[in-house]
């Protein structure tokens, strides 16, 4: 039965009566619904009349990357579009309580500024402004192609033309590309992007069961969140919160710690499980990304999730075969950390990174965390501070290179330079292996951010050795570019006595002689062998170059940090190597070896991080430096700035 008003709320309706009962009270009733409907209106116009249609969160500090005079000339609209499974509407079968909640302070009070003080007087020339522009030009050339050959994809094959699918079809070149094209000014590609973006349908996932935890969350939600953050575009972080809530389901385990792979299906039973054999960097690589999330939508199951992983990490850290660290693949569903290898190479290295910047994310540690006895900032500090000292200790590694010029064996000949090694845990003793990988090139500008952040300049300059290592084997080899994989010889007495004399015949007890073990082995492989040498080379065990980022990506971090100007001549040079041995007729790619002369051989690949990183990274070391200043900013592992709150 539908009752009338009156029937309903009896008393509201005496009351009415008795207030519009005289012609005086009648006056003021309307004037007060008038006042009160030109409220709403006003209300309601200024929200449909905002950049976005779609706003249910908080517009970050508008930035001014984009002038008036770069504004889009004919802006395509940038509307959400859900996709077709919402996963908040899906029960978790391990649900727990939030326990972590986001600290209510992020104070920096105690924290350092990261950029160097002489910037403050900085005079943007002329040749550095041409060097910026031929890096923007080398992205657009690479961008066009990808539009031209394969939009919508998640690669382009830069040699063929074809597109690629790598990542569940979800456009991972585009996405990870927003924040470069807003960051470069490209003001009507960033829109073009943008709204193809927030129509991108996460339930598709073109065939594929499952998707990678890792990689989805670094390129995907840190694309997202980054682009949301330098541009205020609502309906990004409206993207970007219903791919974290996909991927949040991963946490969905009988412990909360995420495998390596979110099976859909395995998530829709209740079926999923932590990983027993997972690379520690996988769910340890999580945390800006779900922080920043947290962050921006006010919501702290996001970082409750990822706390959790923080607990088991902390539990574990002075449990393994080197305490202080952890090994490069760990048993997650049983919670164990016995493996032997350990590293800041593939596996293991971001997870190291990531304590210090979520330092830089939550603050100084002021903001108490009621289920911790200290701050959260404060936790991942002291988390920091205790992996880097082993790794100081068990993993850098300084090479033992010959002289420069025949005739010479004084040491003061020898660069000043470091590399990160690895390290294997026997039962009885720790060694040190004087391999090194690109990958682990980001360690430089790791040591640099947290030398400066907690004012050790000893680690600063460790830091800067390091870069300056990575760069330095660029130049060593015939392409001018740097292999995936080397082994070199370390110098005897360690790294912290300095650069030491050739000795010819410790090189020859650590080195495989040409033709040991294979007696088919070719000239050209013996002449290989040769050239290495003449470099301190004892092998190049991947010679590929895939376009990696992370040596430009620590040159540009001791840039920003010392003012050293000489690190901008460095990264000229790197980058027109790169281009010289990776250009194709449509864009970039990969290159099979770089111990090579003449004419590379191209690999037909051209990953989302060549756009999202490696190029961004050379453009901004040629900027201004206050654009995405290192004081305000903080630089997830694929190279995407969340702004520092």
């Amino acid at each position: 039965m539908t009752l009338l008003p009156s029937r309903q709320f009896p008393g509201a309706v005496h009351a009415f009566r008795q207030v519009t009962a005289h012609p005086h009270h009648r006056r003021q009733f309307r004037l007060a619904v008038i006042i009160s409907g030109l409220v709403v209106f006003l209300m309601i116009w200024s929200y449909a009349h905002s950049p976005s249609e779609d706003r249910p969160f908080p517009r970050p500090p508008k930035g001014a990357l984009f002038p008036s005079s770069s504004s889009p000339k004919d802006p395509t609209p940038i509307h959400f579009k859900p996709s077709s499974f919402n996963w908040t509407s899906f029960p978790q079968f391990h649900a727990v309580p939030i326990i972590h909640h986001l600290p209510k302070s992020t104070s920096s009070s105690k924290l350092l500024p990261v950029q160097h003080a002489s910037f403050e007087s900085y005079v943007h020339s002329q040749e550095t402004i041409s060097r910026q522009k031929a890096v923007k030009d080398a992205f657009l050339r690479s961008w066009d192609a990808y539009k031209s050959h394969a939009w919508l994809a998640d690669e382009l094959s830069p040699v063929s033309g074809r597109p690629k699918k790598t990542f569940a079809g979800w456009s991972a070149t585009l996405i990870d590309s927003l924040d470069t094209l807003y960051i470069m000014d490209l003001a009507d590609e960033f829109q073009l992007a943008a709204a193809a973006a927030v129509q991108i349908d996460w339930a598709n996932t073109s065939g594929d069961t499952s998707c990678n935890l890792f990689e989805t969350t670094i390129r995907y939600l840190g694309g997202l969140l980054s682009a949301y953050d330098l541009s205020g575009e609502a309906a990004l972080l409206q993207k970007a919160k219903e791919l974290g809530d996909m991927l949040l389901v991963a946490f969905d385990t009988p412990n909360r710690l995420p495998p390596f792979w979110l099976n859909f299906e395995d998530a829709r039973r209740g079926k999923q499980v932590a990983g027993f054999n997972d690379p520690s960097a996988s769910p340890g690589s999580l945390s800006l990304e779900f922080t920043r999330l947290a962050q921006l939508t006010g919501q702290d199951e996001y970082f409750d999730a990822i706390s959790r992983v923080t607990d088991f990490l902390d539990e574990t850290q002075n449990q393994t075969r080197i305490p202080g660290m952890w090994p490069r693949l760990i048993n997650f569903r049983a919670e164990k950390v016995t493996d032997s290898g350990f590293s800041l190479g593939a596996l293991a290295d971001s997870l190291y990174e990531y304590l210090v910047k979520m330092v830089l994310l939550l603050g100084d540690g002021t903001g108490i965390d009621e289920s911790l006895s200290e701050g959260e900032g404060a936790r991942y500090r002291r988390m920091y501070k205790e992996a880097i000292k082993v790794v100081e200790e068990h993993l850098v590694f300084r090479p033992m290179l010959p002289p420069r010029e025949e005739g010479q064996t004084k040491s003061d000949t020898i660069p000043d330079i470091l590399f990160m090694g690895e390290a294997v845990a026997y039962p009885d003793r720790i060694v040190t292996l004087a391999e090194s990988q690109h990958l682990s090139c980001f360690a430089g500008g790791m040591f640099g951010l947290g030398g400066k952040v907690f004012g050790f300049d000893d680690q600063v300059e460790i830091g800067e050795k390091l870069a300056r290592g990575c760069a330095w084997a660029y130049g060593a080899f015939p392409t001018g570019v740097m292999p995936e994989i080397f082994g070199m010889v370390a110098c005897p007495p360690g790294w912290k006595a300095g650069p030491c004399e050739w000795d010819e015949d410790l090189w020859e007890a650590k080195t495989k002689k040409p033709g040991d073990g294979n007696e088919n082995l070719d000239i050209a492989a013996v002449a290989a062998a040769r050239r290495l040498k003449k470099n301190g080379f004892r092998e190049a065990r991947d010679p590929r170059y895939i376009l990696r980022p992370e040596a430009i990506e620590s040159i540009f971090m001791l840039y920003r940090m010392t003012g050293k100007e000489d690190l901008r001549e460095t990264a000229w040079r790197m980058f027109e190597s790169v281009m010289k041995a990776t250009k194709t007729p449509l864009a970039n790619s990969a290159i099979k070896d770089v111990t090579v002369e003449g004419e590379t051989d191209k690999l037909d690949s051209m990953e989302s991080f060549w756009l999202a990183e490696t190029l961004k990274y050379f453009y901004l070391i040629f900027s201004p430096p206050d654009l995405i200043s290192l004081d305000e900013f903080v630089f997830n592992t694929e190279a995407h700035p969340f702004r520092r709150p």
